[in-house]
């Protein structure tokens, strides 16, 4: 079974290009207008897809949690619980957020961290679900996710192979359009902990689930490199500054970030080719220019039998290739050469000198002419 998932109206597979995923998480600070400001950003960039996350805050805490001091420069509230809750949408917020993402021609969908969530958004019709990497050990929120039918991404940071094989035992009997995508849940997460040979790992482990990548590293340069092992969904979180408050925004891209990210994976597909070596017109040129051909070493007589020393390899490449040398030598000049003329398959006959020492001097023609 060929590896593929499809989300909306776009098919990824191992052919496709990348599927890129702006993860906005609560970068719109809790405020509907830039969620929109967000969202045009992201597409403007080039994204496939924009994510939010959704949380039924008072159920998914502990009191004690819920109700822990929160006081620090990134905080939208006095406890944790009231800091989570100030960068919550509610129901008409996320209808107003699908009407924005149909606007702008863009899927949106968001993170379920709890069963509660997970049904808010299926009520919203949301056209696919991604599992974070906190909750791939919750086995029964992906067996109810997997029941709503939609096409599900898990990321996989914090865990073990095993903690991944079992994920994926529980959702491929419900639901067959998985996505696993190699995280580390650092934040930011360091260049010698990306591990992305894992990559080909999956692939391997996994053959009929898409592979993808979600990268919590600075820069734009693993996600290329993950492409090229064989990641076909990228998700990279997104903000419009990296100065804005909140803990996410340091290791997000900024538009100008994922505009290029997305440009160069799109230039790393085209530039993979179909594995054929080929030869372009564009490198005819070039190779003219820095290619050899075999010439006339010094001044040569019409019936000289060539020898190496005759013989002298330069350029441009507009003869007989230096493979040739082999089956020209031995041969005979039909005219003269001058230094650095080209030897030509047109001026070479078979040269078969007589023996030395067995000179034929009778006048008659050799025994078997």
């Amino acid at each position: 079974m060929a590896r593929q998932l499809t989300i909306a109206d776009r098919v990824i597979s191992d052919d496709s290009a990348a599927y890129v995923i702006a993860e906005i998480g609560h970068n719109h600070q809790g405020s509907l207008t830039t969620a929109k400001d967000i969202f045009r950003a992201a597409v403007e960039s080039g994204a496939s897809a924009v994510k939010l996350q959704k949380r039924e805050n008072r159920s998914l805490f502990t009191r004690e949690m819920f109700n822990k001091p929160y006081d620090n420069e990134n905080s939208f509230g006095a406890t944790y619980g009231e800091h989570r809750e100030a960068l919550e949408f509610s129901k008409s917020e996320y209808e107003a957020l699908a009407a924005e993402a149909a606007r702008l021609n863009v899927t949106f969908f968001a993170t379920a961290f709890d069963i509660p969530s997970a049904d808010f958004l299926a009520e919203l019709k949301r056209p696919a679900y991604k599992i974070s990497s906190g909750d791939l050990k919750n086995t029964p929120l992906m067996a109810h996710v997997a029941r709503i039918g939609k096409p599900m991404i898990i990321s996989t940071g914090g865990a073990t192979i095993e903690d991944v094989q079992r994920a994926y035992d529980v959702i491929m009997p419900i639901n067959s359009q998985v996505c696993i995508l190699q995280c580390t849940a650092g934040y930011p997460a360091e260049n010698t902990e990306l591990d992305l040979q894992v990559i080909a790992t999956y692939r391997e482990q996994f053959p009929d689930a898409v592979i993808g990548y979600s990268g919590h590293d600075n820069g734009i340069a693993m996600p290329l490199a993950a492409y090229m092992l064989g990641a076909r969904v990228i998700e990279k979180h997104f903000t419009l500054s990296r100065s804005m408050k909140g803990t996410d925004h340091s290791f997000s891209l900024e538009p100008v970030g994922m505009k290029k990210m997305v440009r160069d994976l799109r230039r790393v597909r085209l530039a993979l080719g179909d594995g054929r070596k080929k030869v372009y017109a564009s490198e005819a040129n070039p190779m003219l220019k820095m290619g050899k051909k075999l010439v006339a070493a010094r001044n040569l007589p019409t019936g000289h039998v060539l020898t190496a020393a005759d013989v002298a390899v330069k350029s441009p490449g507009d003869g007989l290739p230096p493979y040739d040398l082999d089956r020209v030598l031995g041969q005979s000049l039909t005219r003269e050469l001058h230094a650095d003329d080209a030897i030509t398959a047109d001026l070479l006959s078979s040269a078969t000198p007589t023996p030395a020492g067995h000179e034929n001097t009778s006048g008659k023609p050799a025994s078997g002419a």
